[in-house]
Order: structure tokens, then sequence, then C-alpha cells
């Protein structure tokens, strides 16, 4: 899947800020305290103090964290960060290599999980929305689900078949399309990554489809059943858009130099 911003450098060269004058650049605009989230928000691994380059990516995999190395990184910025809720708390097996790394080299690691998803203009959602040709009702997008992580637009689309064609476009991959009882899609909701469990909601909130990375088994029954469309688009290509857009905004904030690189992944 390719992609034109991939390596693209998203902000004015030769200023530097501090790794504390980025986290809390980042904390400002994505307010972590308000998540109850999988993990840590904020610097997952501390690294050098002065920041010049800021490479942004979806997960902090050894791929990524190398080619951030490579291109004279200073931090990096990423969705899927290096800390879960339920690890045991080892530096073993995968782990070590990658932390091994980032410290080896100094490079500063910020991971922001749930607030890059739910932010209403730069979040992986409101970009995934927008990159799709939804449009927000009045007053933005709408909003539903738990901690208002998933969104509701006005669509264009005459029926499923037509929107699952408009996002294999878009987002360069195939797309499972339980396409419901074939209404118009007037409404559209989604929610990026593995947010199947939402489907019910997107349900009551008036969707005609939703939209997600991931489908389970129970979701193509609720779609038959219900008539409401249900597309399965992926986890790593509905969740391309958020952090390379962040990362350029308080790039462009602080003065420093911001590069987008994406590690291509078929989940």
């Amino acid at each position: 899947m390719q992609d034109p911003d991939r390596h693209a450098a998203c902000a004015p060269q030769g200023g530097a800020t501090t790794r504390d004058a980025l986290l809390a650049a980042l904390d400002a605009l994505l307010d972590p305290a308000r998540f109850q989230d999988y993990g840590p928000n904020g610097l997952q691994v501390e690294g050098r103090r002065q920041v010049r380059r800021l490479v942004s990516g979806v997960s902090a995999s050894l791929a990524l964290i190398e080619a951030a190395i490579a291109a004279g990184a200073d931090a990096i910025l990423v969705h899927h960060g290096l800390f879960w809720r339920g690890q045991r708390g080892t530096v073993t097996g995968w782990i070590k290599p990658r932390l091994q790394r980032l410290l080896v080299h100094d490079v500063n690691l910020y991971a922001y999980h749930l607030p890059l998803d739910a932010h209403a203009e730069l979040g992986n959602n409101a970009q995934l929305g927008h990159r799709l040709g939804f449009v927000p009702p009045q007053g933005g997008w709408g909003r539903f689900g738990e901690q208002q992580l998933g969104f509701w637009g006005d669509c264009d689309a005459t029926d499923a078949a037509q929107l699952a064609a408009r996002a294999e476009a878009t987002l360069g991959r195939a797309v499972i399309c339980i396409p419901g009882d074939g209404r118009p899609i007037r409404r559209v909701a989604w929610c990026s990554g593995g947010a199947q469990g939402y489907f019910e909601a997107a349900i009551a909130a008036g969707a005609d489809a939703f939209l997600t990375g991931e489908i389970s088994e129970p979701q193509a029954h609720l779609a038959r059943e219900c008539g409401v469309a249900f597309l399965a688009c992926g986890h790593h290509a509905t969740e391309r858009y958020g952090a390379p857009a962040v990362g350029a905004h308080v790039a462009g904030l602080l003065g420093i130099e911001h590069h987008f690189i994406d590690i291509d992944n078929p989940a």
C-alpha cells in the first residue's frame, strides 16, 4: 500500500525544541487524562533532551524504529506504543530489541492510543472521515459509543458496494463488506482499528453503514439481521492518518522537522 505522504517532510527545517516541550505540546493537544486507556499515553521511552527531527508512524515496531534511526530522528510519535495493560513487565523477547535500539540511539518514544483516535480534527477517525469523503453535520462530527470514540457523518454512497469501492481506492487494500439490506448510505458511522464491538452502538445511532478495521463472527449476523452494512477495512489501514497529522501539527508549532514513515501491514 503506497501513500504520497510516506517519508514526507512536513515542517520547517533547522529548528529545535526539547523533549519536555514536545511532550507538553502533545498532551495539550490530545488531552490524554480524559481517557481510560489500555496502556500509558505520553513519553514511553526517554531519549535525548534536544529534539530537532520527529518521525511519526502507526506502531512502534522494530522496522519503524530502525527506519526512524536511519532518518536521524530524535523522537518517534506512534499510535501503538510498547507498553500495554496485562504485560508481564519483563524486557524479554520482542520488546528487548525495540527498547535496546531506542536506548542505544537515545531516541524518545511518544505513544498516544485512544487520544489519537478521538481528536476531533487531527485524530485517526476525523482524518479517515475526511479521506473517505464523509461530511460532518452542522456543528461537527457526530459522536457515539464508549468514551465517544465513534464518529458519524453524512455520506452520498448509493449502497454499501459503492462505499466499499471508495474505501478500497482510498486505503489501497481489499475491504470485507457485509452489505446489509442494500439501502442507500446516507449516515455512515466509523471507528478506526479494532472497533467491531461498536457496531451495535452505530446501529443505535441511526447509521446505514458502519466502517472499522476488523470484523468478528457476530457482526456478519448483525448486519444481515439489522440491515446495516458492515465494512472491515484493515486495522493498520484505518489508523494511518492520525499520527502524521498530529506530528505535522506539533512540529509546525515548535519549528522542528517532521517525517511520516509508513511500515506497511496487511492486518
